[in-house]
């Protein structure tokens, strides 16, 4: 009997096999993950990759939509306060403006007035995390400053025109504030700030110019409806940004699940192939076994 010893070598070559993939089987049964490697699965491995980029760059979306978002909350119910006050305000000078006061009571209302007007430049200086959130682009400056040397006072804006955005992922924009500028000057008639500083000087004196003080309230009526206007702007920034979080966060739970999918091990599937390794192992030793020692006795009898 003649056996051929590159068969044991072969055998040899296959056991080695068989036991580098029973190694795979068990990491994978033990980590939960199929592909660990490029090499193992160079298809599965590069949509991996994708799907994790666009995991991230939601995850970034979602980390700068919370930050905006309280900054948004902010600006909007910092302009709802300021409708109420200019609300107010023109409640306050159309009662002025009926000619039944006396002159204290004018006075009182250009007081009265003058609170509204610091009460809205504070809402108009309103910061959020430190930031001031009217100054356009230049967020560490305070937008507005009153200058009372004349009369009527002047108030003026220290920010830009700068409006910021915030780029969802996919590719569309939103705008996240409106230049403090825009919504309280307005220009001519619709300035929040001259309409105020009018009236305040309108009624000083206690006595009341009926034509003049009149078309200041009527422009303070303007800027409240510009105001209105501009709060529009925010409500609907914050309206889109809660509608593509949504979004955003429904692609993330489908992504996520793919990306598992892709990569997870299916644990009974491996649990069969590691059981046939092991069985396949077994099978070649005991061939190895069995060609070595017929080899041996083949030799003996040689001798």
């Amino acid at each position: 009997m003649r056996v051929n010893p590159n068969y044991v070598s072969n055998l040899a070559d296959s056991l080695n096999q068989v036991q580098a993939t029973q190694q795979q089987l068990t990491s994978e049964l033990s980590s939960g993950v199929r592909v660990t490697s490029l090499s193992q699965d160079p298809l599965a491995a590069g949509e991996n990759v994708l799907l994790l980029d666009q995991i991230r760059r939601d995850d970034t979306f979602t980390q700068s939509a919370s930050l905006v978002q309280g900054r948004l909350q902010v600006a909007d119910s910092a302009l709802g306060s300021v409708v109420t006050q200019l609300t107010q305000a023109i409640s306050l000078a159309t009662s002025a403006n009926n000619g039944t006061m006396n002159a204290d009571n004018v006075k009182s209302i250009s007081s009265q007035i003058a609170g509204i007007l610091n009460e809205v430049q504070s809402l108009a200086n309103s910061s959020y995390q430190g930031q001031y959130i009217f100054a356009g682009g230049q967020t560490s400056t305070q937008p507005f400053t009153t200058d009372s040397a004349t009369s009527p006072a002047v108030t003026t804006y220290n920010g830009d025109a700068d409006v910021n955005y915030l780029s969802m992922p996919n590719g569309q924009r939103i705008q996240l504030n409106v230049p403090g500028d825009q919504i309280f000057l307005g220009g001519g008639s619709k300035s929040v700030f001259a309409a105020l500083n009018n009236l305040v000087a309108d009624y000083a004196s206690g006595t009341v110019d009926t034509a003049r003080a009149v078309s200041d309230t009527q422009a303070l009526n303007t800027a409240l409806n510009f105001v209105s206007q501009q709060r529009v702007t925010v409500d609907n920034a914050i309206n889109r940004l809660t509608a593509a979080s949504g979004d955003v966060s429904s692609q993330q739970t489908q992504l996520t699940a793919a990306q598992t999918n892709l990569m997870q091990a299916d644990v009974a599937q491996v649990s069969t192939q590691l059981a046939l390794a092991e069985s396949q192992q077994t099978a070649l030793e005991n061939v190895i076994v069995q060609l070595e020692s017929a080899s041996n006795s083949l030799f003996s009898k040689l001798q």
